[in-house]
């Protein structure tokens, strides 16, 4: 039995914006390309386009290889590749019926394999998607070879091609991606052994670290009032406090290799007290930014309590509420998980310093540690404090350190 690596990839320019996907399948004894696929899927979101993605290259294996065909899954998605190991929960209502779909489809063969590999190995797909995007911006459809035309209703079917022999020079079992698909080889036996791990994707000792920076003092702190997205300003206080952040993550052990920051101003003056100490630039992430809290911005707990006794109560006994006109924790999780899910996929392997807010930390803190959503109300976090979790491509996220001020000492 012939076996297949389906290799594929989704982007969208603006998340969501104009997305697309592609695909490749190959013959995994000498990587010969034997079909690809791609389409511009309108808007949608980064992981839509994944998911799209792999639909499309398990779509095309069956087309290759027929029912029961043997097939290793290669992604750089880890979010699509966990989900379908069913190592990661589907927290995401919208991508439900997409995995359910690819499900079905990978029922039909025999995935042996799901693996997660580095982008930089992944560029066939990726080329795909981003010509049936460049196609689509144009107001052409992506067909085989790079030509395209305008056929109405072309778009709704994804371009299929299957290509003459051309053997490429790519190195299937690069990572151990292919460790089990055929006789064991000495190669193949070399793959086996270097896929050896906690998890089923290649052992790594190099982590993906995100460094949570909560922003400093602000007049609404001082008076302990909701704080969500009104955007205030850092008090001296509050700049001294930054700038100790700053001096410590100056330095090792921490030393990061990027800055994200909230969008709100008193995240950004935090980050770019850090930033002119680690001549780093600070990138802006809008799903970081606090939770909205409504008609409460501004009021203190006592001022809530007295004129809005039921909502208030609501609020404390389930993260499903929503102060009045404001966001519920449920949908802010649902934000920050995908900012946590983007930060951890595009920087593998480095130091990310994030700058946020009690409610996006707390929420990246309790999804490493598993916890529900009830735990937020069982974390303090103070004002610029540094908490830590570690990210292992082959094993489970890590919590190093929560609520550090020693810098504040």
């Amino acid at each position: 039995m012939t076996s297949y690596v389906i290799e594929a990839d989704g982007g969208s320019r603006g998340n969501p914006g104009p997305a697309g996907y592609g695909a490749v399948v190959r013959d995994a004894a000498d990587g010969q390309v034997l079909a690809e696929a791609a389409e511009a899927i309108g808007v949608a979101t980064n992981n839509v386009a994944e998911y799209r993605g792999l639909i499309a290259g398990l779509t095309a294996v069956l087309g290759v290889g027929g029912e029961g065909a043997e097939v290793a899954v290669r992604m750089d998605s880890k979010l699509v590749i966990e989900q379908m190991a069913g190592r990661w929960k589907i927290k995401n209502e919208g991508l439900r019926p997409l995995a359910l779909e690819a499900g079905a489809l990978a029922r039909r063969l025999r995935v042996v394999e799901w693996t997660w590999i580095p982008r930089e190995h992944n560029k066939h797909a990726d080329r795909l998607a981003n010509e049936a995007m460049d196609a689509a911006a144009k107001g052409l459809t992506w067909k085989a070879g790079g030509t395209h035309d305008t056929g109405a209703g072309a778009a709704a079917v994804p371009a299929v091609r299957t290509p003459a022999p051309v053997v490429e020079q790519t190195d299937l079992l690069d990572a151990g991606a292919i460790a089990e698909l055929s006789a064991p080889t000495a190669s193949v036996a070399a793959a086996q052994q270097r896929s050896k791990g906690t998890g089923w994707a290649p052992p790594t000792r190099v982590a993906t670290s995100l460094l949570l920076l909560r922003h400093g003092e602000t007049p609404l702190s001082v008076e302990r009032r909701f704080s969500g997205l009104g955007d205030a300003e850092l008090t001296a206080n509050g700049l001294a406090q930054a700038a100790a952040a700053a001096e410590r993550l100056s330095r090792e052990p921490y030393r990061p290799d990027v800055i994200v920051s909230s969008p709100l101003k008193r995240a950004r003056q935090t980050a770019e007290a850090v930033a002119q100490r680690t001549g780093l630039d600070v990138e802006i992430d809008e799903d970081l930014r606090e939770a909205d809290f409504g008609a409460w911005e501004g009021h203190t707990f006592t001022e809530v309590q007295r004129e809005w006794p039921a909502e208030l109560a609501a609020w404390l006994a389930g993260p499903d509420a929503a102060p009045p006109g404001g966001e519920s924790f449920a949908t802010a999780a649902r934000r920050v998980q995908a900012a946590g899910e983007r930060l951890v996929e595009r920087y593998e392997g480095k130091t990310v310093l994030v700058v946020s807010h009690v409610t996006p930390i707390k929420m990246l803190l309790r999804d490493a540690l598993t916890a529900p959503l009830g735990a937020l109300y069982r974390m303090h976090l103070d004002l610029a404090c540094l908490s830590l979790i570690e990210y292992y491509a082959d094993g489970p996220a890590v919590v190093k350190s929560f609520n550090d001020t020693a810098h504040l000492r």
